[in-house]
């Protein structure tokens, strides 16, 4: 299964576009500030699923911050990261991560690309898909029970 991780397109919906023909994702998680983009890349693609959160620009007050996935016996987390103080460190999300006993965590914000272990648990920042000079997301696989992560550049 392959994932798509996108996170802080900012009304760029070309950019997830172009990411999603060039992978052919089996899902898509969309991590915040861009719900409205994420809307029109579901009804773009609708046989992909995708699982949103809402970040700080969508004012999406009774959509939950975080949401569990369960895909591949893997546990997944999805946040924006704002409510985790990401911007300034990333000890928030770990305990996060090691409380809800996350095989994987992934946020977004601080438009900074990041894989880093914290414990048992991988923390995930796709960086920003909107950025017009240099968007990034990821690409995440779980295959025979084995999780892996890449980050990777659009152009």
């Amino acid at each position: 299964m392959k994932i798509l991780v996108f996170s802080d397109s900012h009304g760029n919906v070309d950019h997830m576009t172009l990411a999603v023909e060039r992978e052919s994702p089996d899902r898509i998680f969309h991590l915040g500030d861009g719900w409205q983009d994420a809307e029109r890349l579901r009804d773009m693609f609708p046989d992909i699923p995708l699982d949103q959160v809402p970040g700080n620009c969508d004012f999406r007050f009774t959509e939950p911050a975080v949401k569990l996935v369960q895909l591949g016996g893997k546990r997944i987390l999805l946040c924006h990261g704002h409510t985790y103080r990401v911007k300034e460190g990333l000890m928030d999300v770990g305990y996060a991560a090691r409380e809800q006993k996350a095989d994987l965590l992934c946020f977004g914000h601080t438009h900074i690309p990041t894989q880093e272990w914290a414990g048992e648990s991988l923390l995930l920042n796709p960086g920003s898909i909107g950025y017009w000079g240099k968007p990034t997301y990821a690409a995440v696989k779980i295959e025979d029970g084995r999780l892996t992560a890449d980050l990777r550049k659009l152009v």
